[in-house]
């Protein structure tokens, strides 16, 4: 699909459309349709920057690319004097006293918000179904889940009720969801965009990612928020891509892909069968493909919630209700942190501060909690070998369809593998692009660190390959 972000912004410039009756329709279409996707509406905000955009145009003055396009926000970020509550009951009454410097930065690019989008609480989740605001739904099955935890963002997306959303990727929460809606969702190299306002997961893998319908809007949105913040000590100064950057597919000559995820008895049959069809499509445009050797699943996954759990612990120590939050009153201050955490937490965010705690506790740490440490270090040494083989790599984004509303929260232990094929990627802190083709549930596409140009460049590629 063309660029949704170009098209708006010049329909806004001819005056073929006011900048206040497109928000205004948006803002109808997700009180109408997606309740289960929208946490908080942004109406006012909203409304008051249309108008300020409207007058700039009716002025003669020239407006930004940026300016006038309306967007959804994951409800995990902080935009000042909105309602923030992660979908989660200990803050759902909580107004964040500061913006995001992702947000911040497409706010100073003109960028209209409209909502805040339900999501799994604390991104705790790969369904959205781990949320005090009701199930996300499927955008092309109500059936179905919409993916986790950025599934209202994904599924705002897919249903063309915000023009792009940000999204956060933590082990696979922007890709995943976007497979499971067939939009495009980025991953960027960790650190490329700031993570100040974003509410800490897992600190070492958090990254804030853009949703969106076209190759050339995540381009777009992926400019503008990217930059150093020192703010946040993890991020760095990076080049801006060009559109003339992607639209040239010289330099990518070598495509790897994983065995045993695709030998593996987890896959689904008809994904497994897509992928390969994939592969002998990138084959006949003259790209050589190299089978490459990877952990197993399991692995993975048990490396990655080892350390994403411990993480989860720590960052969540602070909401006690002490400072901030949905404070339960008990008969001493021991008890009411304990009932004020035991009732406003959902039993997934439970599950992962309680595993956190067990994996950091004495006798413990040494055990499981550096041996975690140790094996992502060996699974970033293990792209780096590939990367000097192979300059993509491309994998299925989930190993099976989307779950019915209802099934993951019966069998976590599921639910943690559907991210097998994102989580390494994840501790490898790669730029990781989903890309609605090729599979059920789409295509996911891997380049070496810092290498976001390269990813989007292929993207651009294989959509007139496949």
């Amino acid at each position: 699909m063309d660029s949704q972000i170009l098209k708006i912004h010049q329909q806004l410039v001819d005056k073929e459309i006011t900048c206040t009756a497109l928000v205004q329709d948006k803002l109808a279409q997700l009180k109408q349709n997606t309740h289960n996707t929208v946490n908080a509406m942004l109406d006012t905000m909203a409304l008051d920057l249309a108008a300020k955009v409207d007058a700039k145009i009716a002025n003669g003055e020239t407006i930004g690319l940026l300016e006038g396009i309306p967007f959804g926000i994951k409800d995990v970020y902080m935009v000042q004097g909105t309602l923030t509550t992660a979908s989660s009951n200990l803050l759902k009454n909580y107004k964040a006293a500061y913006t995001a410097t992702a947000i911040q930065n497409l706010l100073n690019a003109g960028a209209i918000p409209l909502v805040k989008e339900n999501c799994d609480s604390f991104g705790h989740g790969s369904s959205s179904e781990n949320t005090i605001f009701g199930a996300v739904k499927n955008a092309i099955n109500p059936d179905l889940v919409g993916g986790g935890s950025s599934g209202g963002s994904a599924v705002n997306v897919a249903k063309n009720y915000t023009v792009f959303s940000i999204g956060g990727d933590t082990g696979g929460s922007v890709r995943q969801p976007a497979g499971y809606n067939n939009v495009y969702g980025l991953k960027p190299s960790y650190g490329r965009i700031s993570r100040y306002g974003l509410m800490a997961y897992a600190s070492s893998t958090d990254c804030v990612g853009p949703i969106a319908q076209s190759i050339e809007d995540i381009r777009i949105v992926l400019n503008v928020m990217s930059g150093k913040d020192i703010k946040d000590q993890t991020s760095y100064a990076s080049a801006e891509i060009s559109q003339a950057q992607i639209l040239n597919s010289e330099g990518i000559k070598t495509v790897g892909y994983f065995k045993n995820f695709i030998e593996s008895l987890a896959i689904d049959p008809k994904i497994k069968a897509d992928f390969l069809q994939a592969i002998e499509k990138i084959k006949a445009k003259g790209i050589e493909v190299k089978a490459l050797d990877f952990f197993e699943s399991e692995t993975l996954v048990s490396t990655y919630y080892t350390l994403a759990m411990a993480e989860t612990a720590s960052n969540l120590s602070r909401l006690d209700g002490t400072n901030y939050g949905n404070r339960i009153e008990g008969d001493n201050l021991k008890e009411t942190y304990s009932v004020t955490r035991s009732e406003n937490f959902s039993e997934e965010t439970k599950r992962r501060i309680v595993g956190g705690n067990q994996v950091l506790s004495q006798g413990f740490s040494d055990e499981i909690y550096l041996k975690g440490l140790a094996l992502r270090d060996t699974i970033s040494a293990n792209f780096e070998d590939d990367f000097k083989d192979v300059d993509i790599i491309l994998s299925p984004v989930t190993p099976n369809t989307p779950p019915k509303i209802g099934d993951s929260l019966k069998d976590p232990h599921a639910m943690y593998l559907s991210d097998a094929y994102t989580v390494g990627f994840s501790l490898g802190q790669l730029p990781t692009l989903t890309v609605p083709q090729g599979t059920a549930t789409g295509l996911q596409i891997t380049a070496a660190k810092h290498n976001d140009e390269l990813v989007l460049k292929f993207a651009n590629f294989l959509k007139d390959t496949i």
